[in-house]
């Protein structure tokens, strides 16, 4: 039994291992499978140097010991130009791809970037319109809002198959992040902010999505089912969605009230405008929005002196940025340079 202890040491873990699921490695959601691709993609050119570089250092090793005398040692070595372009010139290279390929997928995988294709070779048809759906993180359970659908769930995230969807997140209370693993990346929610996530899910099938930002004692039960769903199955499951009750004023500050594992609720009816007052932080009566008092701030403050008359939009234009305002309005204090007089043709620049 103590001879065979090692080998099954080695075996339980693997087969434990053998029923994980290795969901950022296997996703259903075209973005998501851009973003594997680009790990794979880094993680193939960094091997290019580090798997020579383990080979070399034991082939090294091995053929430079002390005890084989046919190896030629010479003390005076300290530099040879070949080696020199291969040290560095390989790294360089490898560093110049990863940038660009970073550089691009930056761009082609904004989250604020609405989609042009559901798949690759399968560009979104024209004149679609991406599902909007209204996400809030809650202490500690996640609401989903569907606003042209009318109904709204709790801990449950049901999307239809080759849809593009577009996501505006916020948060209620403290920051927080929506993360979907086999849908997209991850994408903070933050208290008075709105951020957007452009995603689509290309087949059938059950997943989970997390918060994955501590936020305290629900941190580790604050997921959702996310359910891939044909167009069949989406317009079922929205008509069971609307047997559910009312999601009003009452029913949300009651749902904002911390709680934890907090089972999946449907809700046929949504308030007017609660994303929008959620967003604000004025869901409860009486609370100002803080839109509206930013607005009247702004408003307040403007034509007073020291203040521009607006910053652009509707109410003006822009304000001139600080570098291209004249000398005279810059102004001066201990960490501003005064401004200086031209110099003249007499005038000559002194030397230390």
């Amino acid at each position: 039994m103590l001879r065979r202890l090692p080998r099954a040491a080695t075996i339980i873990p693997m087969v434990m291992l053998a029923g994980c699921d290795m969901v950022v490695m296997n996703p259903t959601g075209d973005i998501a499978i851009q973003q594997r691709n680009l790990i794979l993609i880094a993680t193939g050119l960094m091997l290019l140097i580090i798997v020579p570089v383990m080979i070399l250092t034991i082939l090294f090793a091995w053929r430079y010991r002390a005890s084989n005398t046919k190896a030629t040692y010479d003390p005076r070595f300290d530099h040879s130009m070949s080696l020199e372009l291969v040290i560095w010139s390989c790294p360089l290279l490898i560093i110049i791809c990863l940038g660009a390929i970073t550089w691009s997928s930056t761009h082609l995988l904004d989250p604020f970037r609405p989609l042009d294709r559901i798949a690759a070779g399968k560009p979104v048809p024209p004149g679609t319109k991406p599902l909007e759906i209204q996400v809030v993180a809650l202490d500690w359970k996640w609401l989903f809002i569907y606003p042209a659908q009318g109904v709204a769930t709790v801990n449950e995230l049901a999307l239809p198959v080759d849809v593009p969807v577009r996501f505006s997140i916020t948060s209620s209370t403290q920051m927080n992040t929506f993360y979907a693993p086999t849908l997209a990346g991850m994408i903070y929610a933050m208290p008075g902010m709105r951020s957007e996530l452009n995603a689509v899910l290309n087949a059938p099938g059950d997943s989970w999505g997390y918060s994955a930002n501590y936020t305290g004692a629900g941190f580790s039960d604050m997921r959702f089912r996310l359910r891939g769903l044909d167009a069949a199955g989406f317009e079922d499951w929205i008509r069971q969605a609307k047997t559910g009750g009312a999601l009003d004023t009452n029913e949300y500050l009651a749902l904002d009230r911390p709680s934890i594992r907090a089972p999946v609720m449907r809700f046929g009816t949504v308030a007017d405008g609660l994303f929008y007052r959620a967003l604000n932080r004025c869901v409860e009566p009486g609370t100002p929005c803080a839109a509206e008092v930013m607005a009247r701030d702004m408003e307040r403050m403007r034509g007073k002196p020291g203040m521009p008359p607006s910053h652009g939009g509707t109410h003006g234009s822009a304000p001139t940025p600080a570098l291209l305002k004249p000398p005279e309005e810059k102004g001066s204090g201990p960490n501003i340079t005064a401004p200086q007089p031209p110099a003249g043709p007499d005038q000559r620049i002194p030397h230390n």
